[in-house]
């Protein structure tokens, strides 16, 4: 089965898409569409009945793409772990849409519905997901040593000098800003290398528990498969991210390019 998300999904149908592959919608797909916001993850119900629509079964091999850089795919595989698939048989293409395009054409035609799917998924893992209260309580109040909180955003964005997609500008008290789009070539849409993901991430010890976080979850999903691919074994997605955090209005913010301000600095 082939996955198509695009970044607008207009173009799923004027561009074209690989033939055969199904459209994934990124935000009524990929989220909890009545939740506020929007894009926590949905539940493991609405997901599954979401997968069994686009025809997969539990012994389904997936491929991914995307004309993101694998931002928006890479949620998709986030999501597809969280709730138990069988990962070995879930593929991601490297380039997306602008590799593909090198050297083949898409089409316009449309993909015939696919026979309904039977896929079985499990109940998230909790060891992926936590909620703003943890982040609170283990970054904000205790500073645990044994996590590290990533902001995965745009650096203007973390330091509060552009406002885009929120309603206050800055980032979480202590999260370090790593911009998970820097360990991709925004000309192919391919992925840096190993050495060059791994100078991104130095600051981190492996032996780490890391929270990642973004606006609406795609540049934090791409930052947990780049991290995950580094050898990081416990890597957790901040459900819901900033829009949480900002849209309760009463969260500490920090706004500057340091984690701590001199409120929240020891």
């Amino acid at each position: 089965m082939i996955l198509e998300a695009r970044y607008h999904p207009h173009r799923f149908y004027t561009v074209g898409h690989i033939e055969g592959a199904v459209q994934v919608q990124r935000f009524k797909d990929l989220g909890d569409n009545l939740a506020k916001p929007i894009m926590r993850f949905p539940s493991k119900e609405k997901f599954e009945k979401t997968l069994r629509s686009w025809g997969i079964n539990n012994d389904s091999t997936i491929v991914l793409y995307d004309d993101s850089s694998t931002a928006l795919v890479a949620r998709l595989y986030g999501t597809l772990e969280l709730f138990g698939y069988d990962m070995s048989k879930v593929k991601i293409l490297d380039g997306g849409t602008i590799g593909w395009t090198g050297f083949n054409e898409l089409t316009k035609e449309a993909t015939p519905a696919p026979k309904e799917g039977n896929v079985t998924l499990k109940d998230p893992n909790p060891d992926m997901l936590v909620e703003w209260m943890d982040v609170y309580d283990d970054v904000v109040s205790r500073r645990d040593e044994k996590v590290v909180l990533v902001d995965a955003r745009p650096a203007d964005m973390y330091n509060g000098k552009t406002i885009r997609h929120a309603v206050q500008g800055g980032h979480i008290p202590g999260a370090l800003n790593i911009v998970s789009l820097d360990g991709t070539d925004g000309q192919s849409q391919t992925w840096k290398s190993a050495a060059d993901l791994e100078a991104m991430y130095k600051d981190i010890p492996k032996d780490k528990t890391v929270y990642l976080y973004c606006h609406d979850g795609f540049r934090m999903s791409l930052g947990f498969l780049q991290l995950r691919s580094l050898g990081y074994k416990d890597v957790r997605f901040v459900n819901g991210g900033w829009s949480a955090w900002d849209g309760a209005m009463t969260l500490p913010i920090v706004q500057g390019d340091k984690p701590y301000d001199d409120d929240y600095s020891l």
